[in-house]
């Protein structure tokens, strides 16, 4: 968290109380907002303090309180309910807690360090057969925000992916182009190079459904069909010659991999999503059998009559899990097992993020056990960042029938949808045509982000376009109107910006001191969003402040007041209010423009 303490004074009145124990110097005494059915700023929880006194709970209350207000000018009044301290604090804290918010450098940011922990992010994992989906965009979404927001909190992070380059999905799309597609490229048919090969993936999953269909009329079974359809066996053989090194598989394989890397590359700019470095399952999937082996001679595995190795984990809850097919190939546990070690020896981290689906829950609690077992001392700082699905109103994605939601479609999709917004709210006139289509774009991809962002990881969520970009409510849009109205205030002012509370000595409204409280609970909670892997916790803490600002805009003047201590004291709150949803934002990945 910040090292800004704002209670310290008050804490250390607490301390010298002398009803208390000397261990009492250890206790962590954090202050928390008064709730609004209780008169009061903030609350001290006082059932801790019992550990330290003979009193009883409401003697202890009234004896701190009475301290308080006895020793701290910024201490008016308190109040003693069921346990709870709650402190009414004067102008004098608000006008200080202001002053150390606005010249604290980076307020509520941790800058690393060569001693900090340095922690892997992975997200994204995308297949290089077909292009990137809305899931994607989800996984994407939450894992690059977990990245700032762990970097926010003085952490090393490496943002990483590993693509899953080869296997027989791949060999479907490569195949299907090299029957069906008489030499077209990206620049012939003038698409993305992931959409293009995307293409041949649905086409060959169509001729591969006419043939089972085919076969099943020749009276085989469906079972049968599945496996003996002839498309089928030529994807399964290339993938043999693939394996085997066939240089005439392997440049084809090259080419329209290349394809898709480009296509991905654009689709990642647009998302503003970047990786430090690149993982290749076509040059991973091999690592994790000398794991295998070392497990076997300690007697963590073990090796059945066919030649398979398994380990055990009954003893833990769970099931048997296949580390090695009997004939001696890799699964992806022995792959992911690999992987993880490679990459602490190469990267040296201390900790992973996994970012994948929720289906994948029982494979990292396998794959982080195993690790544990082998002796990994990293093992313990290992966490899945699991997410549930994303669906649209027209129902599920299936990829092989050509039904997913396309993310470049989706982009699309959001662009249109904040411009008939913008338009529907007699918006638009006020916006330089010039400045149209990026102001359009920034809204779209804000209440895309925002929307998939705002919600619990772990839920699944139902995503309406239309629904998420709205000028009122909790939206990304909404943000964006706020921080646009913020600095088209800021622009009309004619004071300086700098904060003092030299000569300020007036009431300050409650809307202000909402801001102000909300503007102290900004470290606490990246530290919470940090140690919860959680963007969610952001969102929230960003519709608060702008829901505290909004009331305080529209109920207080600002440039009109004709006090110009009250003008200043209001610009300063404005200023910092806008500062810190631009960093707010920035650790989501949402843009927010200055007009709209």
């Amino acid at each position: 968290m910040s090292s800004v303490n704002f209670f310290e004074p008050q804490i250390k009145i607490v301390r010298g109380i002398d009803i208390f124990k000397s261990e009492f110097q250890n206790l962590e005494i954090l202050p928390q907002i008064t709730r609004k059915d209780f008169e009061g700023d903030f609350t001290i929880v006082l059932y801790p303090f019992l550990k330290f006194s003979k009193s009883n709970i409401d003697s202890i209350g009234e004896l701190v309180g009475q301290q308080l207000v006895k020793e701290s000018s910024e201490v008016q009044s308190y109040n003693v309910v069921k346990g709870f301290l709650n402190l009414a604090f004067s102008n004098k804290f608000f006008f200080r807690v202001l002053n150390q918010i606005v010249f604290k450098n980076d307020y509520g940011h941790i800058k690393s360090d060569s001693s900090s922990e340095t922690i892997l992010v992975e997200y994204s994992s995308p297949n290089t057969n077909k292009p990137l989906h809305l899931g994607h965009i989800r996984n994407n979404l939450l894992g690059s925000s977990v990245a700032n927001i762990l970097e926010a909190n003085g952490k090393n992070v490496f943002r990483v992916q590993i693509i899953n380059d080869r296997g027989i999905h791949i060999c479907k799309s490569m195949l299907s182009w090299k029957k069906f597609a008489k030499g077209e490229t990206p620049e012939s048919a003038n698409v993305k190079g992931d959409h293009l090969v995307g293409k041949y993936y649905i086409e060959f999953e169509n001729n591969y459904q006419q043939q089972v269909k085919d076969l099943v009329s020749q009276g085989f079974s469906r079972s049968e069909s599945l496996e003996k359809a002839p498309i089928l066996e030529e994807a399964k053989a290339m993938l043999r010659d693939w394996e085997k090194g066939d240089s005439e598989v392997l440049d084809l394989w090259k080419k329209l991999n290349n394809w898709v890397y480009q296509g991905f590359d654009q689709t990642y700019k647009c998302l503003g999503i970047r990786f430090d470095k690149n993982y290749y399952e076509s040059q991973t999937y091999l690592l994790g059998k000398q794991l295998v082996k070392e497990g076997l001679e300690k007697g963590l595995f073990s090796k059945r009559d066919d030649g398979s190795v398994w380990i055990d984990l009954a003893d833990d809850g769970l099931d048997q899990k296949l580390l090695l097919r009997s004939d001696g190939t890799a699964v992806y546990m022995t792959q992911d097992l690999g992987t993880a070690v490679e990459r602490s020896k190469d990267l040296k981290v201390d900790g992973m993020v996994y970012t994948v689906g929720n289906e994948q829950n029982y494979h990292f609690q396998v794959l982080f056990l195993i690790l544990k077992k082998l002796g990994y001392s990293w093992a313990d700082k290992l966490y899945h960042l699991s997410y549930g699905m994303v669906d649209l109103p027209t129902g599920k994605m299936k990829s092989r029938e050509g039904t997913v939601v396309d993310a470049d479609d989706l982009i699309q999709k959001m662009f249109v949808t904040a411009e008939q917004k913008t338009e529907e709210t007699g918006k638009l006139e006020s916006i330089p045509v010039k400045d149209r289509d990026k102001l359009f774009m920034t809204m779209g991809l804000g209440a895309l982000k925002y929307f998939l962002l705002k919600i619990d990881p772990k839920k699944r969520i139902l995503f309406n376009p239309e629904n998420s970009v709205d000028f009122q409510g909790n939206t990304g849009t909404f943000v964006q109107y706020t921080y646009a109205r913020i600095n088209t205030l800021l622009s009309k002012s004619d004071l300086e910006f700098n904060c003092t509370i030299e000569g300020w000595d007036f009431d300050i409204e409650s809307s202000e001191k909402e801001i102000i409280k909300k503007l102290m609970l900004y470290p606490q909670t990246l530290d919470t969003a940090a140690k919860k892997y959680d963007p969610s916790i952001v969102c929230n803490y960003v519709y608060d402040l702008v829901k505290a600002f909004n009331h305080f805009y529209q109920n207080v003047p600002v440039l009109s007041v004709s006090d110009k201590a009250k003008k200043q004291f209001r610009v300063v709150l404005c200023k910092e209010v806008g500062k810190t949803l631009k960093k707010s934002c920035d650790l989501l990945g949402i843009e927010l423009p200055t007009r709209m």
